[in-house]
């Protein structure tokens, strides 16, 4: 274990790379979007790090900086045109408005799970309906935080 130790103490790229990629890995389990510029960033300074070899407190500054101007960057210039209703990248769910998915099991009592692009989604019909597993169905709204509101899709 010391021979991995010294390796990345040598050779802090791979450290901030390693971190970038972990950072990474949250950001595709969460899909927030907020955690890309963390890990970009973190790997940009690990780039630096190859150029003008800084000690650690140095680093911590880079990288603090690089991710603030980042996201700030990114918030600003990211074209909202792209941006579903004109509303937030970073609210998932919001995007879900107006999307049509697929009912995984029978709703009972009114509630049930949906799946929208690949992701399963507890949702609520309006008005107690009820639907059986693989009906379609459309978001028209959020409930409770995540939970959808849905009604039977004619699509």
């Amino acid at each position: 274990m010391l021979g991995v130790l010294d390796f990345y103490a040598a050779h802090p790229f791979w450290t901030w790379a390693a971190l970038g990629a972990a950072i990474l890995a949250v950001e595709v389990a969460a899909g927030s979007g907020w955690l890309l510029w963390p890990a970009a960033s973190a790997v940009a300074t690990g780039a630096v790090l190859i150029v003008a070899p800084l000690s650690l407190p140095m680093a911590l500054l880079v990288f603090a900086v690089l991710t603030l101007v980042s996201t700030l960057a990114a918030r600003r210039y990211f074209p909202r045109a792209a941006l579903a209703g004109g509303g937030d990248i970073n609210d998932n769910v919001a995007r879900l408005v107006g999307q049509v998915g697929q009912a995984v099991q029978d709703f009972h009592h009114g509630r049930g799970r949906i799946a929208i692009d690949g992701k399963e989604w507890p949702a609520e019909l309006q008005a107690g309906e009820s639907l059986s597993a693989g009906g379609a169905v459309e978001v028209v709204g959020i409930s409770d935080g995540t939970r959808l509101q849905v009604r039977p899709s004619q699509r």
